[in-house]
């Protein structure tokens, strides 16, 4: 056991070394007697500061001689000139601002001074102390994300989000001043070409050669800037629409007078170009370049390596008013909880019995007449609404089926929905909250987007299945599916096209083809659907020939009631 007296003696503590660790960081402390000017700093100040003489920097004065002319803000303006109060804790600051240890020198310290100042008696600033921080690297990299947001890394010019402000900017002018300018979006002819061919390396240089040949042929005061990958965008100050063509004619040649040298060889390059003038045809930026755009898709549709420039169509402009007021009430609709389903029969060819009912989509308008899909598809594909609406019919569907446990039914599906993921999300969810619908829930899909990406329709098919369901491939023989796509595809179900079941009983090509789809469909074991079937007739060929199902208006019409609700309609085959 040892005694009291024997324990060790506590070391003698080392004085902290502030001086070398404010070195060894790149940092120095100083104290400014603001009332005196007196500058105090630490030992270490020639080194971080890089001025020798101690005595040049013993006062705020002598320190702001060093101080770079084109500072925004240093020191004095944040303490000299002080707005703060200080409440007896001090009031803090933080500021960066350079400094050139040679005066007459071109060599520069980017520093960080982050301090505290303290009032006195009369309430203003009596003296402040801090750490002055050399940061030229940061400083380097601020500079460069600064740049990165304004401009173009591969062409040195303007970014897209720099060029709409200066293009809000000359619109202003030009709006105040009673002026005008001009607006270009010039697209490179056949880049993904160049990338596929020579890579991106190459399709790199193209750019930054087309973007410098663009820049030598514009005026003084106009402003060029990547708008994005294969476009750049013109901002052309001060010019009627006659100017608008000389410089687009200009660019035009620029682009196309000599290949490109790349590291790959000679490239030939064309630019396609359309332009508006403003405020004439478009008063805000939004209007300017979905004008341009309008303007540049025109002279892509007529040649490659041309110029169009924007002009007022009425036809054009009415469309799309009813384009946005459609829109407009397509999500008002979707809001308001006026989609609805409609159910269309499908019997049994052989014994008629109800089979299943093929659920239909309906918009309810505001004055209660009925939408139906065939009126509404094309605009909602366009505007990118699809999704939404298939989301929406696939839950009324979903809910019909658990409520109705007889009922069997199919589900058309958008090529959008088929690649979304919040679509199979929300089929998965159904699924798996209610497990005995998926074998009650055919999925179609049309045989033109069927066949657009067999790949991907195959990996469609084969997750509809995995989930339970059967799938069926609609409007067959519209397209032409070969033996081979059919047979890869995997379906479990083939409706053939209304279009050539309608007139079977007058059409013996029309009844050739189909009693050949329906022989194609039992070769490969398929279940086959007719569709339009419009008399007796041509049921009873059809049935003949051992079509599996009939759908039409014989069978019956489609309606927003619940056939299945009603007595004696509660059986349905299997």
């Amino acid at each position: 056991m040892h005694r009291n007296d024997d324990k060790p003696e506590p070391a003698t503590p080392v004085p902290l070394d502030a001086a070398g660790i404010f070195a060894s960081i790149g940092e120095v402390p100083y104290e400014w007697h603001v009332d005196t000017d007196a500058l105090l700093w630490g030992d270490n100040a020639a080194d971080v500061l890089q001025i020798a003489d101690r005595a040049a920097i013993a006062t705020g004065r002598g320190y702001g001689l060093f101080l770079d002319p084109d500072n925004l803000q240093n020191r004095f303006d944040v303490v000299d000139r002080a707005s703060g109060i200080d409440q007896g804790a001090g009031v803090p600051y933080q500021i960066q601002y350079g400094v050139r240890p040679k005066r007459d020198g071109d060599a520069k310290l980017w520093v960080e001074d982050t301090g505290r100042w303290f009032a006195g008696p009369d309430g203003r600033p009596q003296r402040a102390h801090g750490i002055v921080r050399v940061i030229n690297e940061r400083h380097a990299e601020e500079e460069r994300l600064n740049y990165l947001s304004r401009f173009d890394g591969l062409t040195g010019e303007m970014n897209r989000w720099h060029l709409t402000e200066v293009l809000g900017t000359a619109l202003e002018e030009a709006i105040r001043y009673r002026s005008s300018c001009g607006f270009l979006i010039i697209t490179i002819d056949g880049l993904g070409h160049i990338n596929e061919t020579y890579g991106f390396d190459v399709a790199d240089e193209v750019i930054a050669a087309v973007a410098k040949r663009l820049r030598a042929r514009m005026r003084g005061g106009d402003c060029i800037g990547r708008f994005s990958g294969n476009k750049f965008g013109v901002v052309l100050k001060k010019c009627t629409p006659d100017d608008i063509t000389t410089a687009a004619d200009r660019l035009l040649a620029a682009a196309r007078d000599e290949a490109v040298q790349t590291k790959a060889g000679p490239v030939n390059v064309t630019v396609t170009i359309g332009g508006v003038n403003a405020p004439r045809y478009a008063r805000t930026v939004y209007e300017v370049l979905a004008r341009a755009q309008e303007a540049l898709d025109g002279a892509k549709g007529k040649r490659r390596g041309s110029f169009q420039t924007y002009r007022p169509n009425a036809e054009r402009d009415a469309m799309r008013r009813e384009v946005m007021r459609s829109s407009d009430e397509i999500v008002a609709a979707l809001n308001e909880r006026r989609i609805l389903v409609a159910y269309e029969p499908v019997v049994l060819a052989q014994s008629r019995k109800h089979a299943f009912y093929e659920c239909l989509m309906r918009i309810r308008r505001h004055d209660g007449v009925l939408v139906t899909a065939q009126e509404v598809i094309p605009i909602v594909e366009r505007l990118g609404l699809i999704r939404l609406l298939d989301h929406r019919v696939l839950e009324l569907v979903a809910a019909e089926l658990v409520a109705a446990p007889e009922l069997r039914a199919s589900l058309n599906v958008s090529p959008a929905s088929t690649v979304d993921p919040d679509w199979w999300a929300g089929l998965s969810a159904q699924l798996r909250a209610n497990p005995g619908i998926a074998g009650r829930l055919i999925v179609e899909i049309t045989e033109a987007a069927a066949i657009e990406d067999i790949e991907d329709t195959c990996g469609f098919v084969g997750r509809v299945r995995d989930l339970g369901c059967r799938i069926a491939l609609d409007d067959f023989g519209a397209d032409y599916s070969s033996f081979r796509n059919l047979r890869k595809l995997g379906v479990d179900m083939v409706k053939i096209d209304g279009a050539i079941v309608q007139n079977l009983s007058h059409s013996e090509d029309d009844r050739a083809f189909v009693q050949a789809l329906i022989d194609l469909a039992q070769r490969l074991r398929l279940t086959t659907v007719a569709e339009w079937v419009q008399d007796e007739e041509s049921a009873q060929m059809l049935a003949e020939w051992g079509c599996d199902y009939l759908q039409g208006e014989l069978i019956g019409r489609s309606s927003l009631d619940r056939p299945w609700r009603r007595r004696g309609d509660a059986a349905f085959a299997g």
